[in-house]
Formats: structure tokens, C-alpha cells, sequence
């Protein structure tokens, strides 16, 4: 499985995320470079996987804590903005060696004192960074909500779009028509209030809002064709039950297939990635990635919840099988 936003920075997460069948993940913003070390360690075999596809530092108005990461951040305090400093922080984490870069089109669902829809970063703000990043042929995802925001981002040439939860029907025929990817994290919005990331009373009310309009965006999306990858939208810590799993089955409970599902945490989201090359599929010559559940998912999608074998650039990470208890000799 894959899982498509992340904000794993942890050993600990990492082998949350791997125990839960996830063999691929792309981060979404950590606040510094520890995917990129997470990524490198898999890369020189001292840890069996996941396989991180790393962004570094969020492309954002306020870099808060993230100006740490790198003493050429420093003077990014003020804010980032302008062409200048747009290009600046995306060379910074193109010199750490990101795979992607992360930014917004509107502010977060998940602080009580944003409001999601506000377009926070302009097409022509959004341009620059895809720009930027485009010399090093690297692509972009974007953070957006509003479907203000989700049209700057798509008309910036994103890859793709996070969330996407009040994109408008002329929005996402945009999307179809140039293949922008949606990820729509459906896990992060049915956990709003409740224990685990988003636990908050004002979190709470604004999730019930909010999943209906992103459970109908991503039907709507589905009909018209547009590719719909699996994300999580957690950073895989003691108290988080988002999985993408379950977002598969999300994905079922609104009406799309169980293969297309399936698709969406494998195949697609290699595609996304670009590394279909290297995994995704089970085929001679790619990445030993796989995961053994105990019933067909294609019958019922629940039973990817139940990993029962991980597999992860060939090293057996997990195996519960038998469980039979073995005889021993006295």
C-alpha cells in the first residue's frame, strides 16, 4: 500500500506506517529534513522500508519552527511571499534533495482559527514555485480546500491537489482535463474532534461540515474520471487511527470500486509518484513490496485493515502466520 500524504518524521511512525502494510509513502511537509534521512536509510539498507518519496520543508506564508531546518532559512522568518523567496526556499529543499515539493492554495482545516477556504498563495505566487521546482523536474502538490485555491493550483501545473473538498464541478473538469491527481485524505476528516490528530470540540463541529462536501467533491471527481490516490494526512503517532486501510474503504463506502480503490493505493499512487518503474504493481523486476490479507478485498476492502504478511524491498518485515501453535518435542 501507499500512502500519499504523510507527515511521518519519526522512526516510530515509519514502522507504524510499515506495520500497517504501507510500503511507499509520500511526505507532506515535516518541518525539516528527517524524510529525507528516513529515505536515505531505507535507500542504504539500514532500514527494510517504508520507501519515502521526501518534500522537506513546506513552501508556506509562515515557516514558523521549519526555519530551523537550515541556516539559509533564517532570513525566511518574515515570511515567504514574494518571487524571491518562493524560489529561495524550493532551491533550499531541491539542494536537500527532495523528491517533490509541498505547498498551499488555502489556509488548514485542522486550526480552529483558519478558515480552510481562504486562497492563501495566488496562481501567478503558485506558478513560481512550480516553476522553480520544474527546473529540476521535480512536481508539486498542493494543500487546497477552497475551490479558489484548488483552481490557482491546477492552473500553476500541480501534480496534485490535497484534500480538494470544495472544488466546484468547472474546477475539477479543469483537473480531468489536465490530469491533476486528487488526494483527497478522507481518514483526516472523519477523525475531526475525535481522539487521535484533530482532536478538538471546534474541530469537531467544522468536520461536520466538512466531510459531506469532501465525501460529494470526491464522487463527483470519481464520475468524471479524475485519479484518486489514497493519503492518510498523519504523522503516524500513538494516537493516530487514519491508515490508508481505511481510506480505501472510504474510497468503497462512496461508490468507488473496490479495484479502483486498490488501484488508488498502489498502482496510481506510483504512477503519481513517478516510480511505476519501481513499484506498485507485482510484476518481474520491480520492488518486492507486498502485503498477504486473509480474504479476497476485492469481496470486502475491509480486510486490507488485517495485514497478516508485510513485504518491503524483499526484507519480511512482518509475518503472523501460522497461527497454530507448533508441537515441541520434550
Amino acid at each position: 500500500l501507499m500512502d500519499a500524504h504523510s507527515h511521518v518524521n519519526t522512526l516510530s511512525g515509519v514502522r507504524m506506517a510499515l506495520e500497517s502494510g504501507v510500503t511507499t509513502i509520500r511526505t507532506a511537509g515535516v518541518g525539516g529534513y528527517a524524510d529525507v534521512a528516513i529515505r536515505d536509510m531505507v535507500k542504504q539498507g539500514i532500514l527494510p522500508g517504508p520507501d519515502i518519496v521526501a518534500t522537506g520543508v513546506y513552501v508556506t506564508p509562515n515557516l514558523g519552527g521549519a526555519v530551523l531546518a537550515d541556516e539559509r532559512l533564517y532570513r525566511l522568518h518574515s515570511g515567504v511571499d514574494t518571487p524571491a523567496t518562493l524560489r529561495h526556499l524550493v532551491q533550499v529543499n531541491l539542494d536537500h534533495g527532495v523528491n517533490w515539493i509541498k505547498t498551499r492554495g488555502t489556509e488548514r482545516a485542522g486550526l480552529p482559527e483558519t478558515d480552510p477556504r481562504q486562497q492563501v498563495y495566488t496562481e501567478r505566487q503558485l506558478r513560481v514555485i512550480v516553476e522553480e521546482a520544474g527546473k529540476s523536474d521535480v512536481a508539486i502538490m498542493s494543500h487546497a480546500h477552497g475551490d479558489e485555491g484548488v483552481r490557482a493550483s491546477v492552473l500553476a501545473g500541480v501534480r496534485s491537489i490535497e484534500h480538494g473538498t470544495y472544488a466546484s464541478d468547472e474546477t475539477l473538469r479543469l483537473m480531468q482535463e489536465r490530469g491533476t491527481y486528487l488526494v483527497p485524505t478522507l481518514s483526516s476528516i472523519s477523525s475531526f474532534g475525535q481522539a487521535g490528530d484533530y482532536a478538538d470540540p471546534a474541530l469537531f463541529l467544522r468536520g461536520l461540515h466538512m466531510a459531506p462536501r469532501r465525501r460529494e467533491a470526491v464522487q463527483r471527481a470519481y464520475a468524471m474520471g479524475i485519479k484518486i490516490v489514497t493519503g492518510v494526512d498523519t504523522n503516524y503517532g500513538p494516537e493516530s487511527f487514519s491508515r490508508v486501510s481505511r481510506e480505501a474503504g472510504f474510497l468503497v463506502e462512496l461508490g468507488v470500486t473496490p479495484i479502483d480503490a486498490i488501484r488508488g493505493a498502489t498502482s496510481l499512487a506510483a504512477e503519481l509518484f513517478g516510480i511505476e518503474d519501481q513499484t506498485g504493481s507485482i510484476r518481474p523486476g520491480l520492488e518486492a513490496d507486498l502485503i498477504v490479507v486473509d480474504t479476497n478485498p476485492l469481496d470486502d476492502i475491509r480486510s486490507l485493515q488485517d495485514a497478516l504478511i508485510v513485504i518491503s524491498n524483499g526484507h519480511l518485515v512482518l509475518n503472523r502466520l501460522p497461527f497454530a501453535k507448533r508441537e515441541t518435542d520434550e
